[in-house]
């Protein structure tokens, strides 16, 4: 009898029994070999076949079978190059198609994908059956053949699709995935299906087989799951819009858009949260995938400012939307979100000066890059080259903490550093003296003041002995030096006397 699920997740397996070779059939379009084919590589110092079509399978070719034996019994079987990159590829590609009935997809390789379906049955018809046809066409649209099934635990979908079999207790013990010499082992004592261990003390076959192998045949009867690990973060909120007809013109998709990004602010109100990231997935109706992404400074839920960065996004791709016989489909995912507090609206029609830079700074980094545009924020150091980093606007705030001169005074240190510190030679009165003249990029500079030094220690902590004598690192004496035709400089020497032996000059930065 069927073992009771202990599980309200339901999952969905897919299993391409030819896909290597239909791949290759996909590929070579109207130059598709019209004799049986294999696939080959070289294993164990023999080229062995790895994948054939349904042609070389039904005349008795198997997977693992030596090319020599292969052309023995076939003479005329076409061989290729197996190319497991390209099936990757290919699987992938599918995965993503797949994301139109649920954002939870894994990739089962070779030839396998699982679904996590839990509350998506209702988009098809709503029945989990509905899904699966459905899906299984599509399969067949591309030219695929599929095996599907469904299961409460990932193991038990994927075993009763890889094997053909409706029922959890017609599967063979191979549906194990144990080592070939307990699948024998079973099998010589007449356990030859799952439905004959499932009437036997677990504890027993623990003891005999090992725990892992108890732990496999209790997934597959459902009775523990260990669910999957989708290809990509379950998003917060995601919103679907089915279209009856396919739409190709822009306007209908930025239409569709507007209103994804509207049903989504009512779903992010409810939570009291702001998206981060916003994203759609624009489903082709031949099964290609376009997807966008925008990133906001700060939380929102402002169906407008999407609407805006979309048409943004849209407007700067350097490869337009193709969208072919037209989309059938588009999400729209937040995938990332913060919280987001209601704020009261004053009296009086102020400016909120925030809300516009955020604004400003979305809109720049939609249409320049996020990268190009960055804030300064402070670092957690004393060494000056790691004292302030920059990172993207996108990313959070800037910092307010900077040091200020005081009225009048001049500038401590350059706006700009050079990275790396550009070595120059110096010529000082003392060892440990300040420079009257130096030498960069073959130009002569006589000082004509110069203030300092500003000694700066090495971040001992940082090394493994550094808190030995001797080992923290050199320490850095900088000096702001005047040339005599009034530029200024920021010049340091690494390291004392006492620490290295020769220590060098750099030049780290240059005043404004």
């Amino acid at each position: 009898m069927e073992t009771k699920s202990f599980t309200t997740r339901r999952y969905l397996a897919v299993f391409l029994p030819v896909l290597p070779a239909e791949r290759l059939i996909r590929s070579c379009g109207d130059k598709a070999p019209d004799v049986p084919f294999a696939l080959i590589e070289k294993q164990r110092g023999a080229m062995r076949l790895v994948a054939c079509d349904t042609a070389a399978l039904g005349l008795g070719m198997t997977p693992g079978m030596a090319l020599a034996d292969a052309r023995a019994r076939v003479p005329d079987l076409a061989v290729f190059d197996h190319d497991p990159q390209a099936d990757r590829q290919l699987l992938e590609w599918l995965a993503d198609g797949c994301e139109r009935y649920t954002p939870s997809c894994a990739l089962d390789p070779p030839q396998g994908l699982i679904l996590d379906i839990s509350g998506c049955a209702h988009i098809f018809g709503g029945t989990e059956a509905a899904l699966a046809r459905d899906l299984k066409m599509r399969m067949r649209h591309h030219g695929l053949t599929a095996r599907v099934a469904l299961g409460a635990t990932p193991d038990s979908a994927r075993a009763k699709a890889r094997f053909g079999v409706r029922t959890i207790n017609a599967l063979p013990v191979r549906a194990l995935d144990c080592d070939a010499k307990v699948h024998n082992a079973l099998e010589r004592a007449g356990l030859k299906t799952i439905g004959d261990l499932a009437g036997r003390p677990r504890a027993a076959f623990a003891a005999r087989f090992g725990k892992d192998c108890g732990r496999r045949l209790a997934r597959l009867l459902e009775e523990e799951d260990p669910r999957i690990t989708p290809r990509r973060a379950v998003p917060v909120i995601r919103v679907t819009l089915n279209f009856a007809e396919p739409v190709a013109r822009t306007q209908d998709v930025m239409a569709a858009i507007t209103h994804l990004a509207q049903q989504g602010a009512i779903l992010l109100q409810e939570r009291g949260e702001g998206g981060r990231r916003f994203e759609i997935s624009l489903f082709r109706s031949d099964g290609h995938v376009a997807r966008l992404a925008v990133d906001t400074g700060t939380p929102t839920r402002d169906a407008a400012l999407l609407d805006r960065l979309f048409g943004e996004r849209i407007d700067t791709l350097s490869d337009p939307l193709d969208p072919g016989f037209g989309y059938d489909m588009i999400h729209m995912t937040v995938p990332r979100s913060e919280s987001l507090v209601p704020v009261q609206a004053g009296l009086e029609s102020k400016v909120d000066i925030k809300a516009e830079k955020a604004a400003l700074t979305d809109r720049l980094s939609v249409r320049l890059g996020p990268e190009r545009i960055r804030h300064f924020h402070t670092g957690n150091s004393h060494i000056p080259e790691r004292a302030a980093f920059e990172r993207p606007a996108q990313a959070g705030l800037p910092s307010t903490s900077w040091a200020t001169p005081q009225m009048q005074e001049p500038q401590m240190r350059p706006f700009r550093l050079f990275d790396p510190p550009q070595p120059v030679e110096v010529t000082a009165l003392l060892p440990d003296g300040p420079p009257r003249q130096f030498r960069w990029r073959r130009h002569v500079h006589l000082v004509h003041s110069v203030e300092g030094p500003e000694r700066i220690v090495a971040e001992w902590w940082r090394r493994p002995a550094g808190h030995e004598p001797g080992k923290g690192g050199p320490t850095r004496d900088y000096y702001r030096v005047e040339d005599s035709e009034g530029r200024r400089f920021w010049l340091f020497r690494h390291g004392l006397y006492g620490e290295t032996g020769d220590p060098r000059w750099y030049l780290h930065g240059l005043f404004a």
